[in-house]
C-alpha cells in the first residue's frame, strides 16, 4: 500500500510540471498537499454584462450564472444520486463495476465526496473509494478521506481505520478536527472509550494533531466509569501537545482519581495544578471535599474546607453539604452538628440538601429522634420536607429492622409530600427482607392505586429477599405474573430468581430460566454464571458445573475473578486437585491479578490434598504480589504451616496478625494449638488455649480435641481427662472423633477398663461409635488377651452395618490366630480378601505364625508364598516359626525354600545394620 501511494503521489507531481506552460490553468497549494484547478474563461459576445435570449429579451449576465450554477449543483446532485443507486443496489462485482464505469469520465473529487457522504455501509464506501482512485489513478483529496472517516463514525465501524491514517499520513495530509471528534464521540456514544482511546493513540503515531475536543469529550466519558490511568495519560498528551488545559480539567482528574481513593496521585496533580499558576475555584475545592472524604479522608477533607476559607473563597451549600455527609459517614456526628449549626447561623431560608444529609447522619447513628426534631424544625422556617427527607429517614429505619416504625412515618410523610416511587421500594425491600410478605403487596397495592406502577427495580427487590428469605414459591410467582407490557424483567431479575432456584436445589428449574433468558436476548453476566456453577457443584453435579463454564466462554462472556476464584474453590471442594491448580494459572493467563482470595483457596485446596508443603512458596508469592491478608488468609495460611510441621512459622504469623490489627479467631488458635499438639508441645498448647479464652474465644469442640488427642498420646491421662470434663462443663458435646481421641489414649496406656467405661459413656450421651470406635476397642482387648470379648464387639460392629477396615481386620485376625482360634482367624482372613481388601504384612505374618502353630504346616507354606508373590514384606520370626512347623511335618522341600528365605533376610538386616 505505502509503495501504490508513493508512486500516485510522483505521477501526481509529474502532471503538475507538464500543465505548468498551458494556458487557463491556476496553481494552488494546499498547506499539505497540492492540487490543479483549471480556470476556463469564458467571455459572452456581450461581456459588458448583458446578452438577449431566444425571445428578445434582455437578462442580466449575473441572473444567467446563478441559473447556470443551479443547473451545475442539480446535475451533481442527481450524479451522486445515479451512483448510489447503483451502489445500493446489489453486492460489489464486475456487474457493479461496470455499471459505475459509465460514470469514468465523471468521477471527480466532488462526486466521490458527494457519494460517500450518502452512503452508509462503510465496507461499500471502501469498496468505491477504492475503485474511484484505481479509475482516476489519483490519490484522493483531503475531503474524500475525511468523508470516507465519517462514514466510519456514522456506522460505528473502525475495522480499516488505521490503514486509512496510514495512507493519509503518507499523503501528508491528516483528518479535519470534526472528522476527529466525529470519531471520538461516535466510539463514546456506542460506549466503546477503548477503541476511542486507541483510536487517539494511532492518530498520535501517525504524527497527527487530535482535536482538543476530541480529547476532553474522552477525557470527561472515562472519567465517568473509573478509569484514572488512561484518563491520565490523555490528559499528558494534550500537555505535550501544547493544548492549554484548565481548571476544570484538573478538577475531572482529581476528582477521578480521589474517587479511587488514589490520593497521592491527586495530591501530585493538585500540586501541578499550583504549579502551573492556577487557582483552585470553588468547584475544584467542593470536588476535593467530597472525594477526598468519601475514601475516608476526613481530616483532608476538613484542611480543604479551611484552606478554601483562607484563600477567600465562602464556603457555598454544596461545600457545607458535602463536608457534613462526609462527616456523619466517618461517624464524626457532633463535629457535623457543630457544622451544621454553623452553616444555618443567621440564615433566613434552610438548605434542603444539608437537612436532608443531616438527617440522614442521624438515621444512620441509630438518632430518630434528632432526626423527627430536625424535619420539625425545617418546617418551623417554612421549609416542608421533600420525600428525599422522609425517604432517608426510611432508608435508615429499614437497616435498623424498625419497621412498624417505617409504616408510621410513611403515614406521617403523606401529610408533607407525596411518596414517589423510591419511596415504595424502599418499603417493599425492608417488609421482604423481613419476611413480611402479604405487607409488602399491600404497599405495591397503595402504590399502584397512586398511578404508581412497579418498575423493574421494584420487582427485583421483591424477588431477590425472598429468594433470600427462602420464600421461592412467592419469588416465581411475582416473576410468572409480570406483564411484559408494563415491566419487562431485566438480566438482574434473571440472574436473581436463577441463584434462588440454585440454592435451594432447583438446579434444573435455574438452568431453564438460564435458557429462557438467553431467549429473552438478555446476555447472562459473570454473575449469573458464577451462581450456576457454584450451585451445580454444591449439589454433586460437578460435570455441569464444567459445562456451564465451557458454555460461557464458548459465548464470548469472558470471566471475572470473582467467578474463576468461586470455580477454583468448587473444583478443589470437589477433589479435582490438579484442576484447581490450571485454574490459577488461569486467572494469571487472563491477564487478572490473583488476589488474597485466590490465594487462599489454592493454599486450602492444596493443604486439603495433602500438599501442604506448598504453603511457604506460596505465601511468599502472595506477599510479593502485595496481597493484604484479611483474617481468612492468614487462618489459611496458618493452618498450611502447621500441617508442614512450620509450626514456629505458623506461630510468628499469630503474633503479626495481632499487630496488624486482625484479631485472632478460634480457627487461627485451633490451628496452632492442634499443630503444637501433634509434636508434642504441649505445654506451649496448653498456653496458647488459656490465652484464647483470655481473649474472650468461644473454643469449640475441635480445640478441645486437638489438646485430648496430644496429651493421650504422650500418656498424660489425667490431663487430657481434665480437658475432657471442661469441655462438658462448658456445655459442649464431645463428638465421635473426641471420644476416639480419648479411648486410643486408654487403649495405649493399657488402660482396657477405662476406655470400656467411657465406651459406655459415650453411647450413653447419644454418640454413635465409627469404624474407628470399634477398631480402636478390638484392639485393646486383643492386647490384653480377651479374644473372646473382641470377637462379641465384632459382631456388634457388624450388625450396626458397619464395615471394618483394614486395621479392624488385621487386628481381630491377629487376635483370633494368637488365641489358638485358627479357623475363625482364617474364615475371617479370606472373607477380607473376598470383599476386596487388600491384606498388608502384618496380616500375612499373623496369619503364617498362626498356620504354623496350629499344625497346618503346608497352608501356613502356601500363604508364604502368596506374600512373597504380593511383594509383602516376611518378618524373620515368620520365617523361625514356619521352618520349624515344616520340619515337624517332614515338609523337606518347602523348609529349605524357607530356610534360604531366611538366610537372605539375615544378610539384608547385617548389610543395612553396617552401612
Amino acid at each position: 500500500m505505502v509503495w501504490r501511494i508513493n508512486g500516485i503521489i510522483a505521477a501526481r507531481h509529474a502532471k503538475i510540471k507538464m500543465l505548468s506552460g498551458s494556458q487557463g490553468v491556476l496553481f494552488y497549494s494546499h498547506p499539505k498537499c497540492r492540487y490543479i484547478y483549471t480556470i476556463c474563461k469564458r467571455f459572452s459576445s456581450s461581456y459588458n454584462g448583458f446578452s438577449s435570449d431566444m425571445d428578445g429579451k434582455a437578462v442580466s449576465s449575473v441572473d444567467m450564472g446563478n441559473l447556470e450554477i443551479s443547473r451545475k449543483f442539480e446535475c451533481a446532485r442527481q450524479r451522486v444520486d445515479d451512483v448510489c443507486r447503483i451502489l445500493e443496489g446489489g453486492p460489489w462485482e464486475p456487474a457493479l463495476e461496470n455499471a459505475l464505469s459509465v460514470f469514468d469520465e465523471k468521477h471527480q473529487p466532488e462526486l466521490v465526496i458527494g457519494v460517500l457522504k450518502r452512503l452508509k455501509d462503510v465496507e461499500l464506501a471502501v469498496n468505491y473509494f477504492r475503485w474511484a482512485e484505481r479509475k482516476t489513478d489519483q490519490v484522493h483529496c483531503p475531503e474524500a478521506y475525511n468523508s470516507l472517516l465519517m462514514v466510519m463514525a456514522r456506522t460505528k465501524k473502525f475495522n480499516c481505520l488505521e490503514q486509512i491514517l496510514e495512507e493519509m499520513s503518507l499523503a501528508g495530509f491528516g483528518p479535519s478536527n470534526n472528522t476527529c471528534i466525529e470519531l471520538v464521540v461516535s466510539c463514546v456514544n456506542s460506549r466503546k472509550l477503548r477503541d476511542a482511546f486507541d483510536l487517539i493513540q494511532t492518530m498520535r503515531k501517525f504524527k497527527f494533531r487530535p482535536a482538543f475536543s476530541a480529547y476532553t469529550t474522552l477525557i470527561g466519558a472515562l472519567s465517568a466509569v473509573h478509569e484514572p490511568d488512561l484518563t491520565l495519560t490523555l490528559f499528558q498528551q494534550m500537555q505535550e501537545l501544547g493544548y492549554e488545559v484548565s481548571v476544570q480539567l484538573f478538577t475531572t482528574l482529581i476528582r477521578v482519581f480521589a474517587r479511587e481513593g488514589r490520593v497521592d496521585a491527586a495530591l501530585s496533580l493538585l500540586d501541578e495544578m499550583k504549579s502551573n499558576s492556577f487557582d483552585a475555584d470553588i468547584v475544584l475545592y467542593n470536588v476535593c471535599i467530597d472525594c477526598f472524604g468519601k475514601v475516608g479522608k476526613v481530616d483532608m477533607a476538613w484542611k480543604f474546607f479551611h484552606e478554601m476559607k483562607a484563600h477567600g473563597l465562602m464556603p457555598d451549600d454544596v461545600t457545607y453539604t458535602s463536608m457534613i455527609g462526609v462527616l456523619c459517614k466517618a461517624n464524626r456526628l457532633e463535629e457535623a452538628v457543630e457544622l451544621f449549626e454553623q452553616m444555618e447561623l443567621n440564615r433566613k431560608v434552610p438548605c434542603a440538601y444539608a437537612y436532608n444529609t443531616m438527617i440522614m447522619g442521624y438515621g444512620s447513628a441509630g438518632k430518630f429522634d434528632e432526626a423527627y426534631n430536625l424535619l420539625e424544625r425545617q418546617k418551623g422556617k417554612g421549609s416542608i420536607p421533600s420525600v428525599i427527607a422522609y425517604n432517608c429517614i426510611l432508608t435508615c429505619l429499614g437497616k435498623k429492622r424498625r419497621v412498624e416504625e417505617a409504616l408510621r412515618i410513611f403515614e406521617v410523610m403523606k401529610k408533607d409530600a407525596v411518596p414517589n416511587l423510591s419511596t415504595y421500594n424502599i418499603l417493599i425491600d425492608m417488609l421482604c427482607k423481613v419476611g413480611k410478605l402479604e405487607v409488602a403487596l399491600e404497599i405495591r397495592d397503595t402504590m399502584e392505586a397512586a398511578g404508581l406502577f412497579p418498575n423493574v427495580l421494584t420487582v427485583n427487590i421483591m424477588i431477590d429477599r425472598l429468594c433470600k428469605a427462602q420464600k421461592l414459591k412467592e419469588a416465581c410467582s411475582i416473576f410468572e405474573g409480570l406483564d411484559h407490557k408494563v415491566c419487562t424483567p431485566n438480566a438482574v431479575t434473571f440472574c436473581s430468581l436463577i441463584d434462588g432456584l440454585g440454592r435451594h436445589g432447583r438446579l434444573d428449574d435455574a438452568y431453564r430460566l438460564y435458557e429462557k433468558m438467553l431467549d429473552s436476548d438478555h446476555i447472562p453476566d459473570a454473575i449469573a454464571y458464577t451462581s450456576l456453577i457454584r450451585n451445580f457443584f454444591k449439589c454433586g453435579r460437578k460435570e455441569d458445573g464444567h459445562k456451564i463454564y465451557k458454555e460461557m466462554v464458548h459465548r464470548g462472556c469472558s470471566p471475572d475473578l470473582t467467578l474463576l476464584n468461586t470455580y477454583m474453590d468448587c473444583v478443589f471442594k470437589a477433589g479435582e486437585t490438579e484442576k484447581g491448580r490450571a485454574l490459577f494459572e488461569e486467572i494469571k493467563a487472563r491477564g487478572l491479578v490473583p488476589d488474597v482470595r485466590s490465594y487462599s483457596i489454592l493454599i486450602h485446596g492444596l493443604v486439603k490434598a495433602g500438599h501442604a508443603r506448598e504453603t511457604y512458596e506460596l505465601f511468599y508469592a502472595m506477599k510479593e504480589q502485595g496481597c493484604v491478608l484479611d483474617t481468612l488468609a492468614y487462618n489459611t495460611v496458618i493452618d498450611g504451616f502447621c500441617k508442614s510441621g512450620k509450626v514456629n512459622k505458623a506461630y510468628q504469623l499469630l503474633e503479626e496478625m495481632k499487630v496488624k490489627g486482625h484479631p485472632p479467631t478460634v480457627v487461627t488458635y485451633g490451628s496452632v494449638i492442634d499443630g503444637l499438639a501433634k509434636i508434642d508441645r504441649l505445654d506451649e498448647a496448653y498456653m496458647l488455649f488459656e490465652e484464647a479464652k483470655s481473649r474472650g474465644i468461644e473454643i469449640n469442640v475441635v480445640v478441645y480435641s486437638s489438646l485430648i488427642d496430644g496429651f493421650g498420646k504422650v500418656g498424660r491421662i489425667d490431663e487430657a481427662y481434665l480437658i475432657m470434663e471442661e469441655l462438658m462443663q462448658k456445655g459442649l458435646t464431645p463428638n465421635v472423633y473426641t471420644w476416639n481421641c480419648l479411648l486410643d489414649a486408654l487403649v495405649k496406656a493399657v488402660e482396657i477398663s477405662e476406655a470400656l467405661v467411657c465406651f459406655q459413656s459415650m453411647k450413653d450421651l447419644k454418640c454413635t461409635p465409627n469404624t474407628i470406635t470399634y477398631s480402636i476397642i478390638i484392639n485393646g482387648l486383643c492386647k490384653v488377651r480377651k479374644f473372646n470379648k473382641a470377637f462379641v464387639f465384632w459382631q456388634e460392629m457388624q450388625k450396626k452395618g458397619l464395615k471394618p477396615n483394614m486395621i479392624t481386620y488385621t487386628t481381630m485376625i491377629s487376635g483370633l490366630a494368637k488365641a489358638g482360634n485358627i479357623l475363625e482367624a482364617n474364615g475371617l482372613f479370606e472373607r477380607f480378601k473376598a470383599n476386596g481388601g487388600i491384606p498388608d504384612s502384618a496380616s500375612y505374618n499373623t496369619m503364617i505364625e498362626g498356620l504354623s502353630t496350629a499344625n497346618r504346616a503346608m497352608d501356613a507354606f502356601t500363604l508364604f508364598e502368596e506374600t512373597r508373590l504380593k511383594g509383602c514384606h516376611i518378618y524373620s520370626k515368620t520365617c523361625v516359626v514356619l521352618l520349624d512347623a515344616l520340619h515337624k511335618a517332614e515338609c523337606l522341600e518347602q523348609a529349605a525354600i524357607v530356610g534360604a528365605v531366611l538366610r537372605e533376610t539375615a544378610k539384608s538386616q547385617h548389610a543395612s545394620r553396617t552401612l
